[in-house]
């Protein structure tokens, strides 16, 4: 059966990978997107009709509800959140350029989704997010070598995801969060591994590493999530990693 996909940060790294996975196996997708020239490029329209663009930013609800519907006129059945910052230099820490683009992501969505539900869309899609390791409130989730950095040079945008994460969870939606190890480029065969914490009860099963490619956690998150959806992992956080 044909599912409704939305996608949110679906332009780059974890989102487009999840999204060209997506539309290869038929689902109708629709993705938000700044410049819809980047997708556009990458999916023309005469050869992936099954892909809707929506010009616009994720921080604005009349252009986030563009995305939530489906052509059934109920909301969409699964939503991809993937949206992120660039890195930028603040005195001699990297940072990121919008501190909060995340937890503002966040809120919109969510404050969408209640919106449509309030004129009377109905639905309930399944919100796939992408964070981060070393996040953990349950013990260590990355290797000591790479404590440093994520707890020092990283501290700006992982904040930033952990609200999004709290709101989130908070929102009563049905989810799933990724926290994928270090990303890099790439595609391999590699076997992933995947460990799950429930954000309330804590650590259910472990999974430590130092690296993951973004198209290993996209093609893990349309196989696993999407195309046939996993149950072990709803309302879960995954930490997924090789």
């Amino acid at each position: 059966m044909s599912k409704t996909i939305a996608f949110f940060g679906a332009s780059g790294g974890v989102g487009l990978a999840t999204l060209k996975h997506t539309l290869a196996a038929g689902h109708h997708c629709i993705a938000l997107c700044r410049v819809p020239s980047k997708l556009s490029t990458l999916f023309p329209a005469s050869t992936t009709p099954n892909l809707t663009i929506v010009a616009g930013n994720a921080h604005d609800e009349a252009a986030v509800s563009k995305c939530l519907v489906a052509s059934s006129g109920k909301l969409v059945d699964t939503i991809v959140f993937t949206i992120g910052a660039s890195p930028v230099m603040k005195g001699m820490l990297p940072s990121i350029d919008d501190p909060e683009v995340c937890q503002k992501g966040m809120a919109t969505l969510v404050s969408t989704l209640n919106s449509l539900r309030g004129t009377g869309v109905a639905g309930a899609p399944h919100v796939i997010v992408c964070s981060t390791t070393g996040m953990s409130k349950f013990g260590r989730d990355i290797p000591l070598a790479m404590v440093p950095l994520y707890h020092v040079g990283l501290k700006v945008p992982h904040q930033d995801k952990a609200i999004m994460e709290e709101r989130l969870v908070a929102s009563g939606e049905g989810f799933t969060i990724i926290r994928p190890s270090l990303l890099v480029n790439g595609a391999s065969d590699k076997k992933i591994r995947v460990g799950i914490e429930d954000p309330k009860t804590g650590r259910e099963s472990k999974a430590i590493g130092y690296a993951i490619s973004r198209e290993d956690v996209g093609k893990w998150v349309a196989e696993s999530l999407i195309l046939q959806r996993d149950a072990n992992y709803d309302n879960k956080i995954a930490m997924i990693t090789w």
